[in-house]
């Protein structure tokens, strides 16, 4: 085998123009498909990234009021809906793929928060003791919730660092007051998260979808909740999950869980609960994007069709020019197997350097096409392995006509034509 590849690489080398020409095909269709696959992993990445977020694996949870998302900013409190539990949430936390589960309720354009004579028109969360952790928050000044604070019932929040600016003018929030729902509560700390997830904006759309227009979060005790909107109201959850892959399942299985537990009899109106799938969406644009890109596969592939063709063309003229040294081969007992193999070889060892001379030239060329059109790219190894394996796949099955006609061939006659 190692005596077949080094006359291949003489072959080769004593042509070299002629290699060139009939490798192109098999270059040009190899760095066109690792250039789309590339595209396509990288632009399916930053879907996935820019609607699931950098990692933080969180399915939302909450409830629906005859198909549409129920929000106790405009709605009136549903009846035969339960407060969740903490034996609940304890077995949500058993579902396969679940890390950590947290409670809380929330309220859009909460505009009954003042700090002096300044109106907040964020958002205002009701959290349990497991919330900051299923986020990924960080305390970044002040201090966070302690047992006490629930135990207690103590009028203390958290607020985020867009409140602080929006809210406290940038000063030094922690211990100062403010007045929610005409309650006084103190600022124990500030939250952010432990890592910030910042979408990929590409277009205006892309601005308009994952623009911060919030004026942001203020946190307190779910505990106190009741105490500052007068009644308990049914909650959403938040859960982490192993990763990104199990979020459809574990978000599904804790949907049906809490709609069977939780909704007991309702007469006017129809409630459940349902997984805000972010997973599912970001896999519908990626379904879209690869079905587009597809198509550019195929075309791709029929370079590899054209440069198989031109291996087994220029085969053939190699087994005609060189008809007397196979002659002569077998003249002196080489067999036909022997004989086969080595034009095999010549074959497989052309297309696998036009396709390694491909990868390369894909790679620099969606390196290229991201630089100047901001689109990520994603290099995909096993898909770089697979181009080099099936060009030299093509290598052997166009090469094999070629090798056969030189193996058949009668020595007499060969070494006549010398």
């Amino acid at each position: 085998m190692l005596e077949n590849i080094r006359l291949a690489f003489q072959g080769i080398w004593s042509h070299k123009m002629r290699s060139i020409l009939t490798m192109l095909g098999i270059i040009i269709g190899i760095a066109a498909i690792i250039t789309i696959v590339s595209t396509i992993q990288g632009t399916n990445e930053q879907i996935k990234e820019n609607l699931i977020g950098a990692g933080n694996n969180v399915v939302t949870v909450q409830l629906y009021q005859d198909g549409y998302a129920y929000d106790m900013s405009w709605s009136s409190l549903p009846q035969g809906v339960r407060v969740i539990t903490e034996e609940t949430r304890q077995e949500l936390e058993k579902i396969a793929g679940v890390e950590k589960v947290s409670l809380f309720t929330v309220r859009n354009y909460a505009d009954q928060v003042y700090y002096r004579n300044t109106q907040f028109n964020g958002e205002v969360y009701g959290i349990d003791k497991h919330y900051l952790s299923v986020y990924g928050y960080q305390v970044k000044s002040g201090r966070g919730f302690t047992e006490t604070d629930y135990k207690e019932f103590r009028k203390v929040v958290l607020v985020d660092e867009t409140a602080v600016k929006t809210l406290f003018e940038g000063e030094n929030p922690v211990g100062k007051s403010i007045e929610l729902q005409g309650d006084v509560f103190v600022v124990v700390g500030v939250v952010a998260l432990s890592e910030e997830f910042v979408p990929t904006i590409n277009s205006i759309n892309d601005y308009y979808l994952y623009a911060d227009t919030s004026a942001g979060e203020v946190y307190l005790p779910n505990v106190v909740w009741p105490t500052a909107y007068q009644f308990d109201e049914p909650q959403n959850v938040a859960i982490k999950v192993v990763n990104t892959d199990v979020m459809t399942t574990a978000g599904q299985d804790a949907a049906d869980l809490l709609t069977q537990r939780q909704i007991v009899d309702t007469e006017n109106s129809t409630f459940d609960y349902r997984s805000q799938d972010m997973l599912e969406q970001a896999q519908q644009l990626q379904s879209m994007s690869e079905s587009t890109n597809m198509q550019l596969i195929w075309i791709a592939s029929i370079s590899l069709l054209v440069g198989g063709i031109g291996v087994m063309n220029i085969m053939l003229v190699s087994v005609t020019e060189r008809t007397s040294e196979i002659g002569l081969k077998k003249a002196i007992g080489a067999k036909k197997r022997r004989i086969r193999m080595q034009f095999l070889t010549e074959a497989a060892v052309l297309t696998s350097l036009g396709g390694i001379i491909g990868v390369a030239s894909g790679i620099g060329l969606a390196e290229l096409i991201s630089s100047m059109m901001q689109i990520p790219v994603a290099i995909n190894v096993p898909a770089i392995l697979i181009a080099v394996l099936f060009s030299m796949l093509i290598g052997v099955i166009f090469g094999l006509l070629p090798a056969v006609k030189a193996a058949n061939l009668n020595p007499i006659e060969a070494l006549r034509r010398n």
